[in-house]
């Protein structure tokens, strides 16, 4: 991995949005984390950019701050903080504030050939004019440009943004972040399936009776209110990771993990997603949310959603992919589960409709987990469930880069083959469309719970494997 660092050109990577709450959780500590693995090339510059005339020192130490909230700590902090720079004053069309000449003097310092990377770490809303601004004050040519989730945010608003985007740069400038292709567990959907004969085939509609993509969270909406009170679970999640998560399980094998094969093969089973039947989707909101500091006090934005979604290809017709994420729910958990059929002609009676379920851990470092009926161990006749798990972080050598730190290095090297496309992504939002042109009535759902009673409904018969 160094010895491929070693050969990146110099690098000026500009963050805007870089005192937001995206920069301070995410972004930043996952390129400190880069800068300490030795994973950064040689030559490099990071510009942060907001409105406010904040000087570099006093950018400096909102940094070390988020690096000692969020981050693993600051053991390398002086040799990061003297490559930290800040330009204020904004960025517009009419008005680059001070950035252009920050560019100017970091490359004095790393180069005229240094690689330019824009990180957008601000709103949908922002990215037109953001892109704009770049064209028009000479940022844009050669740049990569990194867009947070979600791209757009109805069918419309999503062809408005493409078309301005490429009248400033070209798709392969064009890096749509979705930090769930990043996890080490969602790559290994990859290596399990593809380079494991007994795995590869089982995965179809004849082995499998469910596929549950289900990512609970405790967590509220934070300091996020403002924001998610004009997404809510859906745009946040469900047109996102969730969708993006559901692909990578649906695909058919690419020609090869190469940029172009993946995401092409990831593009076109997502072009066989059905469109969402409102009667098959739960939205729920908590109790209490209206109540947040930013919320409109008639809110009816959902912080829950529960959705069948159904992929009409040879391999998967018939088949529900179970979709679940929400706020202030009971447990927080990344999971996806394939649930088995059972054996069609076993001399086995009353086996239990989870028995055999195949699991990807996507929190953390990751984990694969199976379970299995099996012989409860005694002197009777009786049968459980047995379960293996194989955490990613002890395979030998392993080392588990976080998910934005892994995509933030791919931005580095040039490598699109996790980030989305233009043409995915916008069939994912016809996907969306009859749910987001016509919802169903939201639910209340109380704190701690696992959202409303209607969304067990859906993953029946073996009902949600999180709980």
């Amino acid at each position: 991995m160094m010895d491929r660092m070693a050969s990146v050109q110099p690098t000026i990577f500009v963050l805007f949005g870089a005192t937001g709450d995206l920069a301070k959780r995410m972004v930043l500590p996952s390129f400190y984390q880069l800068h300490v693995e030795g994973l950064l090339p040689e030559k490099w510059v990071l510009i942060g950019n907001g409105r406010h005339d904040t000087s570099d020192d006093e950018f400096r130490d909102h940094v070390r701050g988020a690096l000692e909230e969020f981050g693993s700590g600051t053991e390398d902090w002086d040799s990061f903080a003297e490559r930290i720079r800040f330009a204020g004053k904004g960025f517009t069309v009419d008005d680059p504030g001070a950035l252009p000449d920050v560019v100017d003097d970091a490359r004095k310092d790393v180069g005229d050939d240094a690689q330019l990377v824009h990180y957008i770490a601000l709103p949908p809303s922002t990215f037109e004019d953001y892109t704009k601004a770049l064209g028009a004050h000479d940022l844009a040519e050669g740049a990569r440009v990194v867009y947070e989730k979600p791209f757009g945010t109805s069918e419309k608003n999503f062809e408005e943004l493409d078309k301005a985007v490429h009248e400033v740069l070209d798709e392969k400038q064009v890096y749509r972040i979705d930090h769930f292709l990043g996890k080490e567990a969602t790559q290994n959907l990859h290596v399990l399936r593809f380079a494991n004969g007994m795995v590869d085939g089982i995965w179809n509609a004849e082995h499998v009776a469910q596929v549950q993509i289900d990512v609970p969270e405790t967590l509220d909406i934070d300091d996020r209110a403002e924001f998610y009170d004009h997404t809510g679970a859906v745009l946040d999640m469900l047109v996102t990771h969730l969708f993006q998560v559901a692909a990578e399980i649906a695909m058919e094998p690419p020609a090869s993990l190469k940029a172009d094969d993946l995401q092409s093969a990831r593009e076109t089973v997502i072009g066989s997603f059905r469109p969402l039947d409102v009667s098959e989707v739960v939205l729920g909101q908590y109790d209490g949310y209206r109540d947040v500091d930013g919320v409109a006090d008639d809110s009816t934005v959902d912080t829950f959603v529960a959705a069948k979604l159904w992929v009409d290809t040879e391999r998967w017709r018939g088949v529900p992919f179970l979709l679940r994420t929400g706020k202030k729910l009971g447990v927080s958990a990344q999971r996806v589960s394939l649930v088995f059929r059972k054996p069609p002609k076993s001399p086995l009676t009353e086996l239990p409709d989870d028995g055999t379920v195949l699991s990807f851990d996507l929190s953390g470092n990751g984990a694969i987990d199976v379970a299995m009926t099996v012989k409860e161990p005694g002197p009777d006749f009786d049968l459980s469930v047995g379960h293996l798990s194989l955490p990613l972080k002890s395979v030998p050598d392993a080392e588990p880069l976080s998910p934005y730190s892994r995509l933030i290095l791919d931005v580095l090297n040039g490598d699109r083959s996790l980030f989305t496309r233009p043409d995915g992504l916008a069939h994912v939002w016809k996907v969306a469309a009859p749910l987001l042109n016509d919802p169903p009535q939201v639910q209340a759902y109380a704190p701690g719970s696992m959202g409303p009673d209607a969304a067990g409904d859906l993953a029946s018969p073996c009902g949600w494997l999180v709980s």
